[in-house]
């Protein structure tokens, strides 16, 4: 077997690992790009957006891509951010937001990501309301870091005035109904999120 198809296979077996495959995890194995176009070429990879590419017989990764694709585009390009708001909301399944733009949460201090598509949504966290509530996911072969159905709610009633009140208070009533965290859990990422006499209001309301 030449070099070429050495490397190409390599690649194609890269890509069943990790789902969706970036210029920069050729890079660091020592593998062109170039090998990313004549796969494309060939039809055995497909390109998801500029610079993104995922095998094109993968049925139930291609579902998982069709589902998240934003999301898992935004996941790869900006790794230690953390799908907030409107797009955890969606995530979780909660109210009946479906956003275009993929809301990302960043260090206060962290340079802004760079990314033209898909459309994406910058907030700012700092300190524990950046690093609690933050769970780990894998679609696709993609990690995506999402807040919690708990703190989820604490930051969509912490930014009511960005999304509004009345997204906040669906996604309280639909978090509580559908059992995905307790008012224990509420409590604790409202404290952390400052907003515990803002959310105070609300619960008493569904009780």
């Amino acid at each position: 077997m030449n070099k070429a198809n050495t490397n190409e296979d390599a690649v194609l077996s890269l890509a069943r690992e990790v789902g969706i495959l970036r210029v920069r995890d050729l890079a660091t194995r020592g593998i062109h790009p170039e090998y990313l176009r004549r796969l494309h070429k060939k039809g055995l990879l497909i390109r998801t957006a500029r610079g993104l590419y995922m095998l094109s017989d993968a049925p139930e990764t291609q579902a998982q891509i069709s589902e998240h694709q934003s999301l898992l585009e935004v996941a790869k390009r900006v790794p230690n951010g953390v799908a907030c708001l409107l797009t955890a909301l969606r995530f979780h399944d909660l109210g009946s937001q479906n956003p275009r733009d993929v809301w990302v949460a960043v260090d206060r201090r962290a340079a802004k990501p760079r990314i033209t598509h898909p459309p994406v949504r910058i907030v700012r966290f700092s300190g524990k309301a950046l690093t609690e509530g933050v769970g780990r996911h894998w679609i696709a072969g993609v990690s995506v870091n999402v807040y919690n159905p708990a703190k989820t709610v604490a930051d969509c009633f912490k930014y009511r005035n960005k999304i509004g009140l009345d997204v906040a208070q669906d996604a309280l009533r639909d978090c509580l109904s559908q059992r995905k965290c307790t008012i224990d859990d509420l409590w604790r990422y409202a404290k952390i999120c400052r907003v515990t006499e803002v959310i105070r209001p609300h619960l008493e309301a569904l009780r």
